[in-house]
């Protein structure tokens, strides 16, 4: 095949069929989805985390709800670029869940992604209240939006006489 995951994950999942985005803290994980044409992101709810199991019930009513063909999880490189345990953490998530359901998931590198939602909300005067009710999955839908504006620039690129 291909040595880009993202690639792959595209090869797995279709050109259309809503997408997840998680972004996956030690609390909480920001759910997003994409429409259907996998062109845009809207961030949809933040779940508190308990258990594994019951974490990855939440998400499969998620994902039978909206029929979502892959995910997309949000991968917390350091700044210089190296994993820490933190990525560890996220990537043994990912290989649970993997174990779990068949749906593809791929890794998107959310560097920033926190910092920028919390740059959209105080620029649309969000309270520091609110701000903390949806930091997650506003930061879930910047995760997404980055992987399906690579996404975009891959099926370009596709070759469609295969």
């Amino acid at each position: 095949m291909t040595s880009d995951p993202l690639q792959e994950f595209l090869y797995k999942t279709g050109f259309n069929g809503a997408l997840m985005g998680l972004d996956l803290g030690t609390k909480t994980i920001g759910v997003a989805v994409s429409d259907l044409r996998q062109t845009v992101a809207t961030g949809i709810e933040t779940i508190k985390r308990t258990k594994f199991q019951q974490d990855l019930k939440k998400l499969k009513l998620i994902m039978d709800d909206r029929d979502i063909k892959g995910i997309v999880l949000g991968l917390p490189k350091n700044m210089n670029g190296t994993e820490g345990p933190r990525c560890q953490s996220t990537r043994a998530f990912g290989k649970n869940v993997s174990v779990s359901i068949s749906t593809p998931i791929t890794f998107w590198d959310e560097r920033l992604s926190t910092v920028a939602a919390e740059r959209s909300l105080i620029e649309a005067n969000t309270s520091r209240l609110r701000r903390a009710e949806v930091i997650d999955y506003v930061a879930a839908s910047f995760i997404l939006q980055g992987a399906l504006d690579r996404l975009a620039v891959l099926k370009k690129g596709f070759d469609l006489e295969r």
